[in-house]
């Protein structure tokens, strides 16, 4: 880097030693000496010759070096009061609220840096967690009075509380980090939800809602060269209306970060051992309450519910960058909101898909239902391997196909409870959910994984516990019929791992039933390497399995693992999707096809959807029926 670059861009933010432009007013006030020997003493006078020559053209330089200094004497000193001067002395330099005359210009370096100084300022001076309330300083000229009203910092009608800086933080773990560049402290708060909204569908309580918060005060450069300062506390979320600072005549923008927002809600939310546990013991979410479907937004009138489904030992977490990605991009943040669902993925699939199901229904029906806002009926689906099984089944016209394949006896010649034959009806004879409009297939085992058939997966499987309605139900079905006492359902052979294997009877026969017309799908297919498409996988599902001809829309990602939620060509064509949807679903004249495009990857030819579901061929099930019964007979 040019030394004279170097020399240009020091300052109290990134050394120990002030600014060029800082030197220069020590030395020519003779305070340099008195600064390096007494630098109580060099801000008192330096003070104290701003207020005298007020009306000189070098006082925005002066405040700034105010600004500046207090700044460094408040990292040597940890002396909170001279954080808090450093703030209010930048804030009186940018003056946001003033003529453009009486601004300093965007071109000046210390512009920037002064917006810095402010905001590292009320970060130091304020700590952790940020006291809301009216406050009284003591500073080193003199006093301050910060009016601050809790009842007012509301985050869609709920209280914000626990409010941490931003700032200071690196963030890890994420591919990209955004943050809204302009004036202010980047700060995380959480929202206060009562009982009720934690018993029900709705944003979580460990979440960091992105906010900005700014300490205002009018006439800000005669106010801070006076004894007194009169402050106001304020406090705006990101996805407000107004991002910027008004009361002056050009709207100055306000500062956030939000992905270190939602850093911070993933370090202080997720226990990446519920990978595992959730896994393991299918009882996980009845034994903890915990909800399955969550969302990172407060449902809004018009946003179509996007919902993320994960794999296999995996957790909403795994859908972070993603997620961070799109929600930068506007038409996607004012159109959708992001749904979670998490769930036990040692599980059967359609146990987990009926879990999903439920918490679908529930959730609209506590948002007032579709005839209280239509575009909770344009629910698109997004599922990652397993995930894009569950999602399947909410797509589908099962009828008996699906049972037949598994069982060689119709579910209502069997002697058991009607308690047990509605939970199986319900499991087993799935129909598609009417809300949901468009799937989106992203590594999906749609014929089985080559995985789930190894051994060691098996013996994995083995370990899994499963709910105990599950257990009773396989029970019950198994003594019902002497026939079916031979049929092989041991609990391993029940739970997903064996279920995503292609030698078993549910993978075969869901394998045959295609998704619904009324609903569009599209498939993403990671494939390693660059050869055959035949012959390719992505670690974990083969190309051959994860096709399927009724999909719109097919992106193969080469050289890409099986885990490619967070690959940007995957990303990008979840975008295309969502922002395509926005035309051919219901037309908008704000909205072009321009910026609608695929940065990777390529294309395979589909077949088109048939115009009404195709059912099974009469051989597929005369096919699916000798399986199960050889699957009785021991075979």
């Amino acid at each position: 880097m040019p030394q004279a670059y170097q020399q240009q861009s020091q300052s109290a933010l990134n050394s120990k030693t002030p600014s060029a432009t800082t030197l220069s007013i020590l030395r020519r006030l003779n305070l340099l000496d008195t600064w390096r020997k007494n630098p109580t003493n060099a801000l008192a006078q330096l003070r104290t010759m701003t207020q005298q020559h007020f009306y000189a053209q070098g006082l925005a330089d002066q405040l700034f070096a105010l600004s500046e200094l207090s700044y460094l004497h408040a990292r040597k000193t940890s002396n909170r009061a001279y954080f808090m001067a450093a703030a209010l002395y930048a804030y009186a330099y940018l003056n946001p609220t003033a003529t453009e005359a009486e601004k300093p210009s965007a071109f000046d370096p210390h512009f920037r840096q002064a917006c810095d100084l402010y905001m590292f300022g009320m970060t130091e001076a304020f700590g952790s967690p940020i006291l809301q309330t009216t406050q009284q300083w003591a500073l080193p000229f003199g006093t301050l009075s910060v009016n601050g009203t809790p009842q007012d910092f509301k985050w869609h009608d709920h209280p914000l509380t626990d409010l941490r800086p931003l700032a200071r933080l690196s963030v890890s773990g994420f591919e990209n980090v955004y943050s809204h560049m302009g004036l202010g402290e980047p700060v995380g708060g959480l929202p206060r939800l009562s009982q009720q909204e934690r018993d029900s569908f709705q944003i979580s309580d460990k979440l960091r809602v992105p906010l900005n918060l700014q300490l205002q005060f009018t006439m800000p450069r005669q106010q801070v060269l006076s004894p007194h300062v009169q402050a106001t506390l304020t406090l705006t979320a990101m996805d407000t209306a107004t991002h910027t600072v008004e009361g002056g005549p050009t709207p100055v923008p306000l500062q956030y970060n939000q992905t270190a927002a939602r850093a911070v809600s993933l370090n202080e939310t997720m226990d990446w051992s519920t990978e595992y546990k959730g896994f393991l013991d299918g009882r996980l979410f009845d034994q903890t309450q915990a909800p399955q479907l969550l969302t990172i937004d407060p449902h809004q009138y018009g946003h179509r519910p996007v919902v993320l489904v994960h794999g296999t030992a995996s957790s909403a977490a795994r859908w972070a960058n993603m997620v961070n990605d799109l929600m930068e991009d506007p038409t996607i943040r004012q159109n959708y909101e992001f749904w979670f669902f998490s769930y036990a993925t040692g599980n059967p699939i359609p146990y987990s898909a009926l879990q999903l199901r439920r918490a679908l229904q529930q959730a609209v029906k506590q948002l007032g239902g579709t005839q209280s806002d239509p575009a909770l009926n344009q629910m698109t689906l997004i599922g990652h391997s397993q995930g894009g099984l569950l999602i399947k089944l909410l797509t589908i016209n099962a009828g008996d196909t699906l049972w037949n394949g598994m069982v060689p006896r119709p579910l209502d010649s069997l002697k058991i409870s009607q308690k047990y034959k509605d939970f199986l009806h319900e499991v087993l004879f799935p129909t598609p959910l009417p809300e949901v409009k468009s799937v989106v297939f992203i590594s999906t085992p749609q014929h089985g994984s080559y995985l789930a058939g190894f051994s060691i997966a098996h013996m994995i499987g083995r370990m899994v516990t499963f709910p105990l309605t599950v257990t009773e139900a396989t029970k019950a079905v198994l003594s019902s019929d002497p026939a079916l006492r031979r049929l092989n359902m041991a609990p391993w052979r029940v739970g997903s791992v064996y279920g995503m294997s292609p030698r078993s009877a549910f993978m075969r026969t869901l394998a045959t039933i295609p998704v619904t017309s009324d609903v569009t799908a599209h498939s993403i297919i990671p494939v390693l390497g660059s050869g055959a498409l035949e012959n390719a996988d992505d670690g974990v599902v083969a190309y051959k399995s994860a096709h399927i001809p009724e999909a719109r829309s097919e992106l193969v990602v080469r050289h890409s693992g099986h885990s490619t939620q967070s690959n940007p060509i995957t990303i990008a064509e979840v975008r295309r999707i969502l922002l395509e949807q926005l035309q051919t679903q219901t037309p908008d004249e704000h909205i072009t096809r321009q910026d609608i495009t695929s940065m990777g990857g390529h294309y395979e030819p589909t077949q088109p959807a048939p115009l009404k579901a195709t059912p099974p061929t009469p051989q597929a099930q005369a096919q699916a029926q000798a399986q199960a019964q050889a699957q009785a007979q021991g075979l």
